[in-house]
């Protein structure tokens, strides 16, 4: 599909910062990013403005753009409310599901399946496993909800990048993926919901477990320069 100049610096910049480029914190010089990108500044100050919008920038005022820090707080903020809305859409689709859904949700699945047991298609990790939640929730056709989860999602997408990558979460990820799938079509609505609200809460706490460690490690490794 054709993108404007200013879609493509838009897609290209949320994945920069999705995929750890940018660091939570960092600064986001927009006379340098116009250099990255051969354009003016007003191409990059919208595509700031729109990742803004999507909860990945913050503008600072009288400093600039910076890619957003998450905090532990706010991680298990946004995870809470996924557990909230994720299990609402769920709950409300099962009934609705068809084979063709199941066997869409199924099509994803296998596809992370192969990705992640191939350690191939990194990048694509994320990609997958919301697109196979998102493959559950469809049936309950609830446009306004399936937004909002998917603004929580683009919010958190680099956390659970980071969950997948770096936490030993990724096999019982794959036997929950596998047995969601399974309680919904044996339309279990009551089961499924609730693996999927222990699923996401368990995914919540590795993150804010390596997030925990590696502050630790940071704290550590400044006190040990200042001690030399």
């Amino acid at each position: 599909m054709y993108k404007t100049r200013a879609q493509y610096i838009i897609d290209d910049l949320r994945q920069r910062i999705l995929s750890g480029e940018f660091q939570g914190g960092a600064q986001l010089r927009q006379d340098g990013l116009a250099r990255d990108y051969d354009v003016s500044r007003i191409p990059v100050r919208e595509a700031l403005l729109n990742l803004e919008a999507e909860g990945l920038v913050e503008f600072i005022p009288h400093k600039g753009a910076f890619a957003t820090e998450l905090s532990v707080a706010t991680i298990r903020e946004l995870f809470d409310l996924r557990v909230l809305l994720e299990t609402y859409l769920l709950e409300r689709a099962i009934p609705h599901m068809t084979e063709a859904n199941l066997a869409a949700a199924g099509q994803i699945l296998d596809k992370y399946d192969a990705a992640l047991d191939s350690g191939s298609q990194i990048d694509n990790w994320s990609e997958y496993n919301f697109a196979f939640h998102k493959a559950l929730y469809a049936p309950a056709e609830l446009p306004e909800t399936m937004s909002m989860v998917t603004h929580l999602n683009t919010k958190s997408d680099r956390y659970i990048r980071m969950q997948l990558l770096y936490t030993k979460g990724i096999e019982k990820a794959e036997r929950e993926h596998h047995a969601l799938l399974e309680l919904c079509r044996e339309r279990k609505a009551k089961e499924a919901c609730e693996l999927l609200r222990q699923h996401i809460l368990d995914a919540c706490e590795g993150i804010a477990t390596l997030l925990e460690q590696q502050q630790l490690e940071s704290s550590a490794a400044a006190e040990a320069s200042g001690t030399d």
